[in-house]
Parts: structure tokens; sequence; C-alpha cells
């Protein structure tokens, strides 16, 4: 029982790193567009989307229970110590497999989801084990909404965009520029809390995992501490900041100005609430605040919008969940050399 611990205890500090990992890959995801348009400094924007991230991680439990139903953890525990060692492992090498795709991604400034990583090493340990894995869920709650979120980011942003355009197309551009500034404190706060709600609520379902697989939970609901000790960890994570992804979606996929900045916020954090609340989706703030940008972008001039930039980021959504899985499979298989 004390290696079961022992193990326990291991896999939760991991997954609280994968949680502040997320949030430092991830904080550009909330300010890189009221960054780039000036409406907030960065120290600011970066406190702000702390403490906001902190909030939304309290705000629900959905998410996490629709990662806590990717595999069947129950299905390889018993009251054997070997077997939930054995679980323990499947759950450590998904959190491998996330958080190392995650580094990668961070060095070379790469936009890519960490939800997806996490997604993909959950998959990519549960195949590897023979773990049943729930496809139907893997299906509705995950691939649907990785498509759709992206499209109605885009779309959403660009109507949007299209909208404000025309409505404040006698306007003096210097007073909507200023006024549209002051809206994005707004819609970055917006963008926050969505992205503790989503991307928190990932990492509680992580915890629950090997809670069950230890035998310290029976996998109803999500326990308080760790509610607090995710939304603490995405929090501190974001306020490190993430300065080179930011400089990605602030200014190398198109350089915005505040209506767009607050078109491609306002419409990104409209539907991580959907996907959360709604549909219970863990979907990714990168795709979505990345299309909408995009999105928002594409009003000024099709050619206004860096799509070979756009084009490599979509390269490495497509390659997120392999990736990730692969590395997770690849732990597994090492780490089952050291167990009984």
């Amino acid at each position: 029982m004390d290696t079961v611990l022992a193990m326990v205890i291991a896999v939760v500090v991991i997954a609280l790193v994968f949680d502040y990992t997320n949030g430092f890959h991830d904080a550009a995801n909330a300010i890189a567009t009221s960054v780039s348009t000036r409406a907030l400094t960065p120290r600011v924007a970066l406190a702000m989307a702390a403490i906001l991230n902190f909030v939304g991680a309290l705000l629900g439990v959905e998410v996490a229970k629709t990662i806590q139903g990717i595999i069947d953890i129950d299905g390889v525990t018993s009251i054997s110590d070997a077997d939930r060692a054995h679980a323990l492992t499947i759950v450590l090498a998904a959190l491998i497999g996330a958080i190392t795709w995650n580094l990668i991604t961070w060095y070379f400034g790469i936009p890519s989801s960490s939800s997806h990583a996490l997604i993909g090493g959950i998959v990519g340990a549960g195949v590897a084990s023979s773990t049943t894995v729930s496809w139907d869920t893997l299906v509705e709650k995950v691939a649907i909404p990785m498509v759709l979120s992206p499209l109605i980011g885009f779309l959403g942003a660009f109507a949007l965009m299209t909208a404000i355009m025309w409505g404040f197309r006698k306007a003096n551009p210097h007073k909507v520029s200023r006024g549209f500034r002051h809206a994005q404190t707004v819609s970055a706060a917006g963008m926050s809390l969505g992205h503790g709600l989503q991307d928190a609520q990932k990492t509680m379902g992580v915890i629950v995992l090997a809670l069950v697989a230890g035998g310290f939970h029976d996998g109803d609901g999500v326990p308080l501490w760790v509610i607090v000790a995710a939304a603490s960890a995405i929090a501190a994570g974001t306020y490190s900041g993430g300065w080179r992804i930011m400089r990605t979606l602030g200014r190398r996929i198109i350089d915005l100005d505040p209506p767009r900045g607050f078109a491609a916020e306002g419409v990104a954090a409209t539907v991580l609430y959907v996907m959360a609340i709604g549909l219970h989706a863990p979907v990714s703030t990168t795709h979505t605040i990345t299309s909408a940008i995009m999105g928002a972008g594409a009003t000024k001039r099709i050619s206004a919008v860096r799509w070979g930039v756009a084009r490599g980021i979509v390269t490495a959504w497509i390659v997120t969940i392999p990736a990730a899985a692969a590395v997770a499979a690849i732990t597994y298989f090492i780490g089952r050399l050291f167990l009984p």
C-alpha cells in the first residue's frame, strides 16, 4: 500500500506540474490580443488572467467528468496493489506524454493545445495498456467539438467584426479604437475566465483518475482540495507568462487593432463557455482564440492574415494528439519494466 500511496502522490504532483505548464503555455490565449493592441500592459494582463483563471476553475466540474470518462480506469483496478500500480502507471504515462508535447511546442513558440495533448496522452496510454477507451466519448465530446470550436471561432469573429465595421463606419476611427481598447479589458477577462473553466478542469479529471486508480476515491464528484489545487496551479503558471507563444498569437498571425482584438476575444470566450457549460466538452482555448484572430483579421483583407504562420499552427494542431499519444505509449512501456 505504501508503494501505491507514493505513486498516487507522485501522479498528483505531476498532474499539478502539467496544470502549471498549461498555465504558462496557454497564458497567451487570454491576453495576447489585449497586449498586442496595448489595451493592457503584459504584467497587468498576466495578473488579471491568473486571478480569473483561478476563479474560472471554481465554476464547474463537468469537463473534468468528461476527461474521467475517456478511459475505464476501474477496469484495470482491483484490490491488488500490483493492479493499482499498473493503473497509476497508465495515468502517469498520459501526463508525461502531455507535458513533453507542451514543453516542445512552448520552446518553439507554437500555440498548440494543452487540452488535446492531455487527451492524446490519455488515449495513448490507454491503448498501449489495452485499457478500454470510450471512443464514443472521444468522438462526441472531443473530436466533433475540436472541429466545430475553431470553425465557429473563425466565422463568429468574422461576422462580429463585419458588424462592428458597419456599425461604426461613420465614427471617428481614433475614438473607436480608444473605446474598443477599453472594451478589451472586459473581453480579455472573459477569455481568462473561460480558460480557467476549461483547462483547470482537465487536470482535475486526471487527478480523480489517479485517486480512483489508487483506491482513494470512488470517482463520484471532484474533491474540493482537488479543485483548489488545480485552480492554484494554473493561476501560478499563467502569472509566470508565456511570452514566446504570446508573440505568435499577438503579432505573427496578423497585426491586430483594438476592434479586431475585442471581436476575437469576445467570440472565443463565448465558445469556451458554451462548450464547457452547455456541452461539457473539453475544447481547446488555443484553437478557439487562434481561429477567432484569423477570422477577425480576415475582415481587413484576406492577405492580411499571415497564412504561412497559420498553416504551421494548424499542422501542430493535427499532430498534437498522435504525438502526445506516442510519447505516452512509450512512457507506459518503459514504466511497465519497473513494475512486477
